[in-house]
């Protein structure tokens, strides 16, 4: 399979098949690694695929090469001391964030946005010290940039605001074409079961249901109707396709575009060819639309003491932005002396999008924003 997957290095979709029949066959495909893989995909002794660093997109041969020949002498220890050690002619700025987000420095001990972060430093360190070994100077103080032995490379980086799970995904799927760290439907699993209690692999045959996923395909075909398509979904339990036609699909197109999560209403089929099961989309919504009609309430859960001005006009802000919708408002305040319910007024409405979910939890944090359904 390693070999197999190496003679399609470039073809992402292929990439993406090859690894579920990997999964199918209990074999275990390991995530790019800096320090282990090599340019194919490879074996090792324990039986476990490890990803080429050749099919992360934007590396290519010049910097793998490279990296190779540095790691020789030792495994990196961070990415001061890759960038420090290889020719930044060939692992420029492209390729680093290439590797940072495909999540091949993982090992380093960093999350990928700390190293975001922290990469101007590392190149202008790194040309600090060609530099100075170029003219045959040696820094009285050691090295220009820091090993993990003499401290933590990136302290002043660990402040910079955390990447969201879809931020994550986003930088996944732009490096190697693909998700590997979660699944994007991972973030809203929970709130999905509001409106479908089945997931894909507990649909049968014959029955009219909704289901939820993410677009991870559409093909249109033009018939003497219009312009039909079919999509597949995938909800991380499995995948199932939907039979879109023309009069549906010209309704919706703008929601099927791969990388979104819809919810398809339909009559669920068996598909004589795949031998799989189908729907036949009769409407389509997106999570944003559903969240409209069932939710209650947004409510925050805040804890007065720790509730400075900075973040209180931050949540105004977001909150105003969002003005306009149905949706209420409401704190649950806490502090030393008590607690209490508080439901902001009329004007503070607002439509509970993904953006404004996202901004509040960056604010106060993912466990205070919580969405009440009837």
């Amino acid at each position: 399979m390693a070999a197999v997957m190496s003679s399609e290095l470039d073809n992402t979709d292929k990439l993406l098949t090859f690894r579920d029949e990997c999964r199918s066959m209990g074999l275990t495909v390991r995530p790019p690694a800096v320090n282990e893989g090599g340019y194919m995909f490879s074996a090792d002794d324990s039986g476990e695929i490890v990803y080429g660093l050749g099919a992360i997109k934007g590396l290519g041969e010049g910097p793998i090469e490279s990296l190779l020949a540095a790691r020789r002498d030792k495994p990196f220890s961070d990415l001061f001391d890759l960038c420090s050690r290889t020719d930044p002619r060939k692992v420029n700025r492209r390729a680093l964030e290439a590797l940072i987000k495909s999540g091949a420095l993982d090992q380093f001990g960093a999350e990928r946005w700390v190293q975001m972060a922290a990469l101007d430093d590392a190149l202008k360190a790194a040309e600090q010290t060609a530099a100075n070994s170029a003219a045959g100077m040696v820094d009285l103080f050691g090295e220009v940039a820091l090993s993990a032995d003499t401290g933590d490379v990136y302290a002043e980086h660990r402040k910079v605001r955390p990447w969201t799970l879809r931020e994550l995904l986003a930088g996944e799927v732009e490096s190697i074409g693909s998700f590997l760290s979660a699944h994007p439907i991972d973030e809203y699993e929970h709130e999905l079961r509001k409106f479908v209690p089945r997931r894909i692999r507990e649909m049968q045959a014959g029955n009219n249901a909704t289901v939820a996923g993410l677009i991870v395909d559409v093909r249109t075909i033009k018939t003497q109707r219009g312009v039909m398509a079919v999509v597949r979904l995938d909800d991380k339990s499995a995948q199932m396709e939907s039979t879109v036609y023309a009069e549906t699909y010209s309704d919706n197109r703008e929601l099927l575009v791969k990388g979104n999560i819809v919810l398809i209403e339909g009559r669920v089929q068996q598909d004589d060819f795949s031998g799989g099961l189908t729907i036949r989309a009769r409407e389509i919504r997106s999570l944003e639309e559903a969240r409209q009609h069932r939710v209650r309430e947004l409510r925050l859960h805040v804890n007065g003491d720790q509730f400075s001005e900075n973040i209180r006009q931050l949540v105004r802000d977001t909150l105003r932005q969002a003005a306009g919708g149905e949706c209420p408002v409401t704190l649950a305040y806490k502090q030393s002396r008590g607690q209490a319910h508080v439901r902001l007024g009329e004007a503070w409405k607002v439509q509970p999008s993904d953006g404004l979910l996202e901004a509040l939890r960056g604010a106060v944090g993912a466990e205070a924003v919580e969405l009440v359904y009837e």
